[in-house]
């Protein structure tokens, strides 16, 4: 069965490198210096998640983004 993962991607300021982080599986984070190495970390880093998590852990179903403009 596939199921599709929803990665938001940050660059971390400190190091440069770029943070990707797995919605719907909270925790379930890597790092890496450019997108084709995070890509292959994320695929790494969701099939050891899945691996520990049982049936009723289930992961999340993502729904989508919503960006909030606000006066600071």
């Amino acid at each position: 069965m596939n199921r599709q993962f929803t990665v938001v991607v940050e660059r971390d300021p400190e190091s440069d490198w770029l943070v990707g982080q797995v919605v719907e599986l909270p925790g379930c984070y890597t790092q890496a210096r450019d997108m084709v190495e995070l890509e292959k970390n994320m695929r790494e880093a969701i099939q050891v998640y899945l691996e520990t998590v049982n049936d009723s852990q289930m992961p999340s179903q993502f729904i989508g983004l919503q960006r909030i403009e606000m006066s600071v």
